[in-house]
């Protein structure tokens, strides 16, 4: 399991906030996620950025043209990318409770090339490793991605790989807690 150091910017009460940090953390209280959570803990710093990053979220997590299950399995690909524990300890549940099987989530986990039992799946994942270690999305991968979700399932898509390496970013350099999960365990890689 991946070690993070202190929080460098842990939660900051209620009370504290200032009231710009108020007007901007209450579109995230009043709508799906219920809460300043996770990555928007270190966001709060920059209230604005924060009310930007979330509505971009909000989308692209709750609405993508790909769907949840696949919307997931891109998010997990992008944390093993990103060595990022908070975002697997999230999203490892959900991905699970989405249709996601366990040997997917375990492989991705382990950093391994999964057995894929579907091809959407498979044009997921590849296409995500595709952008993270090589910083393309090559012709063909992208001609099946087309032919299997259509314009806007690949702009969808290549928006929630970008929007999660950001917040995998930010929580890295925060080194934001990581919270308890039953989640298959993230391997430390020793990048």
């Amino acid at each position: 399991m991946i070690e993070m150091g202190p929080d460098r910017y842990p939660p900051i009460p209620s009370s504290d906030w200032t009231e710009e940090q108020r007007r901007y953390a209450q579109p995230l209280i009043d709508g799906p996620r219920g809460a300043v959570i996770s990555p928007f803990v270190p966001l709060l710093r920059s209230p604005e950025l924060m009310d930007r990053v979330q509505a971009t979220g909000e989308y692209l997590r709750y609405r993508s043209a790909i769907g949840v299950r696949l919307t997931e399995l891109a998010i997990l690909v992008t944390a093993r990318q990103w060595d990022q524990p908070v975002e697997w300890a999230i999203h490892a549940p959900i991905a699970l409770n989405n249709g996601v099987s366990r040997a997917l989530v375990e492989a991705i986990a382990a950093d391994r090339r999964p057995d894929f039992e579907d091809e959407a799946a498979e044009i997921v994942h590849d296409a995500t490793i595709a952008l993270l270690r090589h910083r393309r999305l090559p012709d063909s991968l992208h001609d099946r991605a087309l032919a299997a979700f259509g314009e806007q399932g690949v702009v969808d898509l290549l928006g929630i790989v970008g929007y999660y390496t950001m917040l995998s970013v930010v929580m890295n350099g925060a080194q934001t807690e990581v919270p308890r999960t039953d989640a298959p365990p993230l391997a430390d890689l020793g990048r």
